[in-house]
């Protein structure tokens, strides 16, 4: 195991430091134009397979596996073979998330192409009115699903990138509606003091606005009265369709730094910095690690160990004088994430499985569960 020299500490240090001091810096008072709540399909942002969510979405910069179809499109052409992930995410209210990935290399391992399918939604909720609040008897359902297509290439033995094209379905009740968006992200690898270092830049979810349709905005309106003084002209209900506004997508761009700390044949300790902008929040930092030792005893079998910290803008809520204390403790815990996995990789074959598991807690609204399983061959 290599030990890490002071220019590598100093870089650590900017790993963990650069995303917070840029967000604060764009944090400063004046004019807010954040699109709060103004965009939808918010389920595009609840990531792929457990190692990410662990890594709080800091993970474009060293995405290389199946998952980087979701984080970093770019990542994909670096994959040396096929593989594929499918992630359960046990997400909040009852409802879930899943995800599922397939990539395959090809000319000679400089491009790899793949495809992903993520799906949210809940299932017979009962439907409550203020005329009828014990429920009307009749249920809804949530239905939104992405499918996504990538492609990727390393144009260098430092540099990738790769692009993803999507198609979303929205179905929320009696209404739905469409939209197509666009990934585009890179990938810069080099190596400073033979420690590896890794650079990213994505941009994601940019594409056309959403808008909606269905039964669910149709209104029975009665047509305006003719006026006959014999009363022989009915009065007859007319159909029409309420207007609804165009939702955009929630774009992101992220900045991504990652540098091996420690670095060994088996082992690597792995610091992550990310800094986010979405176009419905205000800017956001993530900060993380990973420790991974492969090669236990001279077997084939692995594991690793993650957790990060990320902060949210304008996520931040007021305590109320009854229980400050108490909203306070889970204020401070909104944004911690850890995780683990267990690895098995075939000395010569290429056959690989792994699984991973991932937790991560949202504050107020309590912890949620990822698992993840991989199958490279």
């Amino acid at each position: 195991m290599k030990k890490l020299t002071a220019t590598g500490w100093w870089l650590t240090l900017g790993v963990l430091g650069f995303v917070p001091a840029t967000g604060v810096a764009q944090g400063q008072p004046g004019n807010d134009n954040t699109g709060f709540g103004t965009t939808s399909a918010e389920f595009l942002l609840l990531g792929a397979g457990a190692r990410g969510t662990a890594l709080g979405g800091a993970f474009a910069a060293i995405a290389t596996d199946v998952s980087s179809l979701y984080y970093n499109p770019a990542g994909a052409a670096l994959m040396e073979h096929p593989a594929l992930m499918i992630g359960t995410y046990d997400y909040l209210a009852d409802t879930r998330y899943s995800w599922g990935g397939v990539a395959f290399p090809f000319s000679g391992g400089s491009r790899t192409i793949g495809i992903q399918l993520g799906t949210f939604g809940f299932k017979d909720q009962p439907i409550y009115t203020e005329e009828q609040p014990n429920g009307t008897g009749a249920t809804y359902s949530v239905a939104e699903t992405f499918v996504g297509l990538t492609l990727a290439q390393q144009f260098s033995d430092r540099f990738s990138a790769g692009i993803t094209g999507k198609y979303i379905d929205d179905r929320l009740g009696t209404v739905s509606g469409s939209a197509f968006a666009v990934d585009f992200g890179t990938n810069f690898h080099a190596s400073l003091n033979n420690h590896p270092i890794k650079f990213s830049f994505v941009l994601a979810n940019i594409g056309s606005n959403l808008s909606y349709s269905g039964t669910g905005l149709q209104n029975g309106v009665a047509r305006t009265p003719i006026d006959d003084p014999n009363g022989d002209v009915p009065t007859l209900p007319d159909q029409s369709n309420l207007r609804t506004k165009d939702f955009g997508l929630p774009t992101t761009f992220r900045v991504g730094l990652a540098y091996d700390l420690i670095t060994g044949d088996n082992n690597h300790l792995t610091m992550l910095g990310d800094f986010n902008q979405p176009n419905s929040n205000t800017p956001g930092f993530v900060f993380g690690g990973e420790w991974m030792s492969q090669r236990l005893g001279g077997s084939n079998f692995g594991f690793a160990l993650r957790s990060s910290y990320s902060y949210t803008g304008a996520n931040n809520i007021s305590p109320s004088a009854a229980s400050p204390t108490a909203l306070n403790d889970e204020e401070n815990l909104q944004g911690l994430a850890f995780g683990g996995g267990l690895m098995y990789a075939g000395a010569e074959s290429g056959f690989n499985l792994s699984l991973d598991y991932a937790y991560k807690y949202l504050g107020i609204l309590g912890p949620t569960n990822f698992f993840s399983f991989t199958l490279g061959w």
